[in-house]
């Protein structure tokens, strides 16, 4: 405890003091003393002190400051002052202990950097947040500021959604954040470093290729690279719930050999693949969903097997998976091997409900759908890098991933439409529809490239050469019978028995050459053409049931073989500048596109030519070394795929039929992003501020036309207008009295999204805003307190019915509480509650408070050992829930999912770490 002697002197103040080393009281002569700002850390004054060690600092202002001293191999003295003009302090001796003597708990006053802005990366110091022992990556991601962490896992950061989560820069089992996340420990963890990765080559090159994903690396602590650890994780409850797992890592320095297993069927682990984004996809529509979030809806719809093969938190899973990982640097970090392979078996049984709202210009349809479903997959992927440092100029770099997918998937659906108001419906048509099929998928990736640095700073050349393969080859089956009623009656009837072949295949070959030659100290042009090469071949075909009970009829009008062929040439020009302070870049690539588009089945063929715009630019400055803003615009042309071109019927669900349209032109987007963010380290106060903009020509769209028996046919269509945009920010600082973090947040949305309906030119319009709350608050060894909630409105309306609009508001809360009890006991509970606003639509209560807890004792020294029993769901009102707009269509869905159960679960972490690593 600091007493402060004040006395007065005329229109100034100032500060002074001694410097002593704790242990002798000895002066510490040259000691750095610094004042800064406390509202910004900027420097005021600075003195070192005499030989005596004292210190005196003259003529300051009045207002806030913080007094910062420091002496080499000392732990730094911080304390905050507040000044007046007639003011003077003295702080007496300023005792400073050395670091080496924190490991014996000599207890000082200092605080330390927790984040860090370096360029485009913003770096959390691990030691600034404290966690419980063998707590997970996970559990300390949640104490980040701007980070969140759902119940599935998902990572978003300051607003984006998190893709990558690497280890040490490099993959870890490849695409699944969560066996990073749930079994890397945070005691391990050095460095958590926040960024958007770009390719291998715009990290080399400079040049900004429009490839971008929000990662995180884990960067681990040297001594913690050396040894082994992992976990052993047994779990049985009620009802037939179960979830065991199993981790081993072996880190011997640079050497990384890791396997794990799971076989769980709670839908909590070994569930996030991100594979659609290589083997499947495909061209959609932006719909905006309950909680104001903007989706992707891919248009992989006109499929029979409509799975994904993932588990959506719908039904009821059954998870069987395993992998093995190995990574390893060598010849002094010159040479890089990284290998990943994942086996899984996925069950996924349930059902759900749907109810949509069709608007008309001159009436609405309401349907009402519900589906059993029961689905499997057996899905196989490796993944892997190997790079050679061939010089001190060159390096070599190669990549390879690929998978086969075995699906097999069966539905019963029923659905009715109706049409008029909710108090005057007549029913137009119902469906029983069933389908069965089995698929297997496969594809491979590969890319070579090769870098040269010559003997002129900033002076590259880079050739990218890569690969694409698709396929998937699938059989089913289509039994639908469809009533249509005139006047309440049954006026006819509509079946349909057909056996489905499918057969598509895509490959994709492209080379990209870049050049860089600096024209001054600060600026470099660079010089990039590129070739890319895609054949796409798709086969459907449809046969009808025959009278001997055989399918051999083929049914022409839902038959096709289209093959789609594009030779794509491309060159372009960049221009970067920068400096200390500032980073700009401008430039664009022009590329020109050959269609050859040919329909097998009737000979005839289309040649179309088009010109291809990428504009790009980016502006960056820095304040200081931790205020930045940047501006990114990139343009880029959007294919159509061979499934919005094929010019085929396809009536998987017969009362909504898609076609083709080979008449479709490429889109193009401009995509507009702003970004800011502070951080002030003395106080621990952190501002982001994202704004996102997209405007869309020649965007695919949808032109519907629904008859008046309910029966719908969707086709793709270019259109103009389609736009969305978002603005998200948030701050957080640290509340030193209460010892607490606190972080609100703001959020707004917009979409405009353009289709046809009936021939009808419709704009639909939706918005969103919102904002929310974080709280932390936490005391070590005793109690961790977090609350995350928000408030969010959402509102849309269609211009071929203004009058009916949609507008609700959700509310959510998660807090989520553990308490650590004496005899190494942990009580756990978390809920995720939700309310949802009724509309005339949606007048059931959906609202929900999924509440878990638990109840942990850890036995031994080091705690290695838990057991553990929880409760999931304790009020048992789960419900899978989701509601968004898509147009003109607004749905709802309800599905199964999992409710309350209890498990009994015994935990065995081990480790040994820390012990030299072997010479290599």
């Amino acid at each position: 405890m600091l007493t402060f002697t004040r006395f007065s002197m005329a229109q100034q103040a100032r500060v002074k003091g001694s410097v002593v080393d704790t242990l002798n009281h000895a002066a510490l002569s040259n000691s750095v003393v610094a004042l800064l700002q406390a509202k910004d850390s900027m420097l005021v004054k600075f003195v070192r002190s005499n030989e005596q060690g004292h210190f005196e600092l003259n003529k300051i202002p009045a207002g806030k400051y913080v007094l910062l001293i420091s002496y080499p191999a000392f732990a730094d003295y911080v304390e905050p002052l507040t000044l007046s003009d007639t003011s003077a302090v003295n702080v007496g001796k300023v005792m400073l202990t050395q670091k080496s003597r924190l490991l014996n708990e000599v207890v000082i006053q200092q605080k330390v950097a927790a984040i860090k802005i370096k360029g485009d990366t913003t770096e959390f110091n691990a030691a600034s947040f404290k966690t419980a022992a063998n707590a997970s990556v996970e559990d300390l991601l949640k104490k980040l500021p701007g980070i969140q962490v759902n119940s599935k896992g998902q990572i978003t950061a300051q607003g984006e959604t998190v893709k990558k989560v690497l280890v040490d820069g490099e993959e870890f089992f490849g695409d699944d954040p969560t066996l990073v996340t749930k079994n890397l420990r945070a005691d391990m963890v050095d460095k958590v470093q926040l960024y958007d990765k770009k390719s291998d080559q715009a990290a080399f090159t400079g040049v900004d290729d429009g490839e971008k994903s929000r990662t995180l690396n884990i960067q681990l602590k040297e001594d913690k690279k050396r040894g082994y650890f992992g976990k052993v994780a047994l779990g049985a409850g009620d009802q037939g719930y179960h979830s065991n797992e199993a981790m081993l890592n072996v880190f011997r320095g640079k050497k990384k050999i890791s396997a794990f297993g799971i076989v769980a069927n709670t839908g909590k682990i070994g569930l996030s693949w991100r594979d659609r984004e290589k083997f499947g996809g495909g061209n959609g529509e932006l719909s905006v969903n309950d909680d104001g979030d903007f989706e992707f809806n891919g248009g992989g719809g006109d499929e029979l097997d409509s799975w994904s093969g993932r588990y959506d938190n719908n039904g009821y899973p059954l998870v069987q998976t395993g992998g093995l990982h190995y990574g390893d640097k060598w010849n002094r970090d010159r040479q890089n091997l990284n290998a990943n392979y994942k086996i899984m078996k996925l069950f996924v049984d349930g059902s759900s409900n749907t109810i949509s709202q069709n608007i008309l210009k001159d009436t609405t349809y309401y349907n009402n759908s519900s589906e059993q479903f029961k689905n499997s997959i057996l899905r196989n992927r490796m993944d892997g890098s190997y790079e050679h440092q061939v010089d001190s100029s060159s390096s070599i770099k190669v990549m390879v991933d690929g998978g086969i997918d075995h699906k097999i998937s069966s539905m019963f659906n029923t659905s009715e439409v109706a049409i008029g108001a909710n108090n005057n419906m007549n029913i137009v048509n119902n469906t029983n529809r069933k389908t069965s099929s089995v698929s297997d998928i496969g594809g491979i990736n590969s890319s070579l490239l090769w870098r040269k640095k010559f003997s002129k700073p900033r002076r590259t050349l880079s050739v990218l050469v890569a690969e694409n393969y698709n396929r998937t080859n699938g059989e089913g089956t289509l039994d639908a019978v469809t009533n249509f009623y005139k006047q309440g009656q049954v006026d006819s009837l509509q079946k349909i028995d057909q056996r489905k072949v499918t057969n598509n295949e895509t490959v994709n070959v492209n080379g990209n050459i870049t050049y860089t030659e600096p024209i001054s100290k600060s600026s470099v042009l660079s010089f990039t053409y590129a070739l890319n090469v895609s054949n796409n071949h798709s086969n459907r075909l449809s046969y009808n049931q025959g009278s001997d009970g055989k399918y051999m009829a083929l049914d022409s009008l839902y038959s096709n073989d289209y093959s789609f062929n594009m030779l794509t040439n491309s060159g372009g020009l960049n221009y970067a500048y920068s400096n200390k302070k500032m980073r700009v870049s401008i430039g664009s690539n022009v590329g020109f596109s050959s269609y050859r588009q040919s329909d097998l089945f009737s000979g005839r063929s289309l040649n179309r030519n088009f010109a291809n715009w990428y504009p790009k630019a980016v502006f960056r400055y820095n304040f200081t070394q931790q205020r930045r803003f940047s501006f990114n615009y990139n343009g880029y042309t959007q294919q159509p795929g061979i499934n919005d071109l094929q010019p085929v019927r396809v009536n998987n669900d017969p009362m909504n039929i898609v076609i083709g349209n080979p008449d479709l032109k490429p889109a193009f987007n401009n995509n507009f992003n702003l970004n800011f963010s502070d951080y002030k380290v003395m106080t621990q106060r952190n501002i982001w501020v994202s704004a996102y903009y997209s405007i869309t020509s020649n965007a695919i769209s949808s032109r519907s036309v629904l008859s008046p028996d309910g029966k719908q046919t969707t086709q793709s269509v270019n259109v103009n207008g389609n736009s969305n945009g978002r603005i998200h920010g948030n701050i957080g600082w640290k509340i030193a009295p209460w010892d607490m973090r606190l972080g609100p947040s703001l959020n707004a949305g917009m979409n405009r999204n353009v289709n046809y309906v009936n021939g009808v030119y419709n704009v639909t319009k939706s918005a969103n805003g919102g904002f929310g709350l974080y709280a932390s608050k936490g005391k070590d060894k005793k109690y961790d307190i977090y609350l995350d909630a928000s408030a969010n409105y959402n509102t849309s309306v269609s211009s071929i019915q203004t009058n009916l609009r949609t507008s609700y508001w959700t509310f959510s809360a998660s807090p989520n509480v553990d308490v650590y009890l004496p005899l190494k006991i942990m009580l756990h509970a978390e809920m995720n509650g939700e309310i949802r606003q009724k509309t005339t639509l949606f007048d059931k209560n959906n609202n929900m408070a999924i509440i878990n807890g638990s109840v942990t004792k850890k036995f031994g020294k080091k705690e290695l050992i838990e057991a553990v029993f929880s409760v999931n769901d304790i009020l048992n009102q789960n419900i899978g829930f989701d509601r968004s707009v898509n147009t003109n269509t607004i749905t709802q869905t309800t599905r199964s999912t999992i409710g309350r159960y209890g498990m009994l679960s015994f935990i065995w972490n081990f480790n040994k770490l820390g012990a030299a690593a072997p010479k290599e």
